[in-house]
């Protein structure tokens, strides 16, 4: 076995934003992988040899090429709100300045009939520049004017 020295890596970045350019390139990945098959297909490659070239189940191409036919260059899945369905949300949101992200997925699930997974709810609410987290319960003994009290005291 050959003895080989570690060469020491400089970390230009924190690993969180190295982490952070990772996500952000992975859907550039996605759409150019869609592209190069729809571009094998364009040279009259059969689907079957142009997924295998990608990478990519034949299932996953007749859906890629589908959507190709009716839509155009479009990325990603549909959205499951529309644009007005999305403003609607927003304006509701804002009505308070702090919700937690169950409150918000409930809404968006009574409002909307759309179910979102915690991680979306907390992109929609990152995307509308909104505060979110979990609220800590208060104790039903404190008095309204608790900080007056305390700043008295000190």
């Amino acid at each position: 076995m050959i003895n080989v020295q570690q060469i020491s890596i400089i970390p230009h970045i924190t690993q969180s934003d190295l982490l952070k350019k990772i996500k952000d390139y992975e859907l550039e990945a996605k759409i150019h992988k869609r592209l190069t098959f729809i571009n094998l297909r364009y040279s009259n490659m059969s689907v079957k040899e142009a997924c295998k070239l990608v990478g990519i189940s034949p299932g996953t191409g007749y859906t890629w090429q589908d959507r190709w036919n009716s839509e155009g260059y479009a990325g990603g899945k549909p959205a499951k709100l529309s644009d007005v369905e999305k403003d609607q949300l927003y304006e509701i949101l804002h009505t308070h300045n702090f919700w937690t992200t169950s409150e918000v997925r409930e809404l968006i699930f009574l409002k909307f009939s759309v179910n979102y997974s915690m991680d979306q709810i907390r992109r929609i609410l990152k995307k509308y520049k909104m505060l979110f987290g979990k609220l800590y319960p208060q104790d039903y003994r404190r008095p309204e004017n608790a900080e007056e009290i305390l700043k008295k005291d000190s």
